[in-house]
């Protein structure tokens, strides 16, 4: 439907009328050489000219309204994981894509939208045919949740979805809520199978070198009461352990636990097999693979004490509960045996210093020993400590008190402290902490030196440090300005049965001054430790220059190398301060990998390991849940139909065919836009020309 609009009033078109007749009046009323008819013709014409340039000069345009129809839209939602392909017969399963084919055939006919939709994402599928059953899991609600926003206030007649009704990632598709009828089609077994199937292995996923950890293996059974079966712990084809276990039922589920000692450092692979019986359903559910990253040692953490004290430990029991951490306490002079067996030699990730200096110079060579290491380093003072010699051993803060004066003060946290964070439910905690003795005096920081805890006497908070941490030329350093910290532990756990808060600053504080910063100018590293074999293998790249700003550009050199020895080589270059390259198609396995780049002449390196699992969930459920998806269709207003009965699908969607959506659409036109307009103006001025010119009128 076309109407003509204009901003100007209706009364001015009688004027474009007035002023084409008064126009062509003007120039044919007088006598002509041609014929009366001609003359009429000709006053015609340029009436029509005049009238339609004067409308023209109004600036008309056409509103057009344009309808089109959308055809109702069924989508065809196929769970093409392998459970399917694993549960169903593949007779069942052919017959069931013909039906389906079918389906989408009668309903192409009847005028309804067709479109197709797996598990996978899969694009650009021609027909239900191409579906190939190799999902690697089942996300059912993420795929109708996909659908419901994709076909959002369009014409959705509803989905037909294709499942064994097992899911194993996402929610369970009962607990949503579908605004379309979902049409649920049944296949598969429902019926438990006769199988032994290896459910999942739990492990630490560090374990020291030396050490020995446990694998534990759960392993569940249907079908099998009174069979004894074999299980077997390998590692590249040897095999380390194995352990018969006899089914006590015909169901149920039984663990075998193994104790496996960590002989080579690095990431090592495990393979936990269920020797297979006679009559068992499938066997790709009888095998697991672990992966265990074996360290070479633990962070050792080393407490030198003028003498025993409380607050180590506190400190110590915190410690001791971090397997990554090992603690060791040395106080000097105190056994003649501890003074054999310590090995100032040793590494050591971080030495507290409780009271050292003090005034009987305990512990003083061992300070300088170690500061010389440049080992991180925590101060803790206290009644012994020497406050001169204190103020040369440490870089972070400057004690001015005479005498050996102290003061009694509690804990408040700097709100502004930024390199760990701390609850602010544990901040309340700590600030209703008993006191601790402190120097009196003033305190002077140095250098970068931060402040943790502040001072507080009674209720006014003071700008003295109670605990302050500081870094230069990467080593860093903290010093606790009192002792007694040891009263916080047991007036948290009084008043909250916990330790929460005393052990979350305790151990952040411990972490940040054992961990070293990392300062290479060349960084590459995967974005994870653990992929699955169906995941996108993404490496992080940072490039540095002298100060420490990101750089790109770099051509970078990248050799990945399986557990067998193969090694693949891939170049790319950073081309921007962000950049991650992607590796696909990487197998099952322990990948080490080697990227090299060169920075001013000379050759950087940076290494490391990763593991690609294989996804095995799909294996661990074999019996079709159709209670599923009744619920799911009774819920969204669809119904459910088992595989044999896919006519009555077809019959009750032909039958109730949802109507065609008229779609209404506005368009509005410049009337000089309309060709046919300009036409029809060419066409009258040139008919008048020609006219008059074949009878002499120029």
């Amino acid at each position: 439907m076309n109407q003509i609009l204009t901003e100007y009033s209706p009364w001015f078109v009688i004027f474009c009328l007035l002023v084409g007749i008064g126009y062509s009046l003007l120039l044919y009323q007088k006598e002509s050489p041609w014929r009366k008819e001609i003359n009429y013709l000709l006053a015609t014409i340029r009436f029509l000219f005049v009238t339609i340039i004067c409308l023209i000069l109004l600036g008309p345009y056409v509103k057009q309204i344009k309808n089109y129809y959308e055809k109702p839209i069924v989508v065809l939602a196929v769970d093409n994981s392998m459970s399917v392909s694993l549960v169903t017969d593949s007779t069942l399963l052919s017959s069931a894509i013909q039906q389906l084919s079918e389906l989408y055939q009668s309903l192409s006919e009847n005028e309804y939208e067709i479109n197709i939709h797996t598990i996978d994402e899969a694009t650009d599928i021609p027909s239900v045919a191409e579906v190939d059953f190799d999902g690697r899991n089942t996300n059912l609600s993420s795929m109708l949740d996909k659908i419901s926003v994709t076909y959002e206030n369009k014409n959705l007649a509803g989905v037909v979805l294709l499942s064994d009704g097992i899911y194993n990632q996402g929610i369970s598709p009962e607990y949503a809520a579908y605004d379309m009828p979902i049409y649920t089609i049944g296949i598969g077994d429902t019926l438990p199978q006769t199988d032994i199937n290896l459910k999942t292995v739990f492990a630490n996923k560090i374990a020291y070198l030396g050490n020995k950890f446990p694998i534990v293996a759960e392993i569940a059974n249907n079908g099998f009461g009174g069979k004894e079966v074999n299980v077997v712990i390998s590692q590249a084809g040897k095999k380390l352990d194995s352990k018969k276990i006899t089914f006590t039922g015909n169901e149920g589920i039984q663990n075998v636990d193994f104790l496996i000692e960590g002989k080579e450092e690095g990431m090592q692979h495990y393979v936990v097999q269920v020797q297979p019986l006679e009559g068992e359903f499938t066997l790709q559910n009888n095998v697991k693979n672990v992966y265990i990253d074996v360290l070479d040692s633990k962070e050792k953490i080393l407490v030198v004490a003028a003498s025993p004290h409380p607050d180590i430990k506190a400190i110590r029991s915190i410690v001791e509960r971090n397997e990554n951490y090992e603690f060791e306490v040395y106080i000097p002079g105190l056994s003649p045996e501890a003074d054999r067996n310590f090995k100032p030699d040793d590494k050591y990730d971080l030495v507290i210093f409780h009271q050292i200096p003090n005034f009987r110079n305990i512990g003083s060579s061992l300070l300088k020993a170690f500061q010389q290491k440049r080992v991180a380093t925590w101060f803790i003072v206290g009644n012994q400590t020497d406050i001169p010699y204190f103020n040369q051993a440490n870089e972070a803060v400057n004690i001015i008190t005479t005498g050996r004066q102290t003061d009694k003060v509690t804990p408040n946290y700097n709100t502004a402290f930024s390199r760990f964070t701390f609850d602010n439910d544990k901040k309340a905690v700590l600030a209703k902490s008993p006191p601790v003795t402190v120097p009196f005096g003033n305190f002077e920081l140095n250098g970068n030196a931060e402040v943790i805890l502040y001072q507080k006497v009674g209720s006014i908070v003071t700008d003295k440090p109670m605990l302050v941490v500081s870094e230069r030329e990467g080593v860093k350093s903290a010093v606790l300005m009192g002792e007694g910290i040891w009263q916080w532990k047991l007036q948290e756990y009084a008043s909250n049965k916990n330790n929460e808060a005393f052990d979350d600053i305790i151990s952040k504080l411990i972490q940040y001054l054992s961990t070293k910063e990392d300062k290479r100018k060349f960084r590459v590293y995967p974005s994870s430790d653990e992929f699955y074999d169906s995941e996108t293998v993404f490496f992080e790249t940072e490039v540095y220059n002298d100060i420490y700003e990101k750089i790109s550009g770099q051509k970078i050199d990248l050799q990945i190398t399986n557990e067998e020895g193969e090694t693949q080589s891939y170049t790319y270059v950073n081309n921007n301060i962000s950049f991650r390259y992607a590796v696909n198609g990487l197998e099952q396995g322990i990948y080490s990998y080697r990227a090299t780049t060169m920075l001013k002449g000379q050759l950087q390196a940076s290494e490391g390991q990763f593991t690609v699992k294989k996804l095995e969930i799909e294996a661990v459920n074999t019996t079709a849940n159709f209670n599923l998806l009744r619920n799911l269709a009774n819920q969204s207003g669809g119904n459910f139909y088992q595989a044999e009965n896919f006519n009555s699908l077809e019959d009750y969607l032909v039958e109730n065919k949802k109507p065609d959506v008229i779609h209404s659409q506005e368009e509005f036109q410049e009337i000089l836009n309309i060709e046919w307009i300009l036409a029809l103006i060419i066409a009258l001025a040139t008919a008048e020309w020609v006219i008059r010119k074949v009878k002499g009128a120029y």
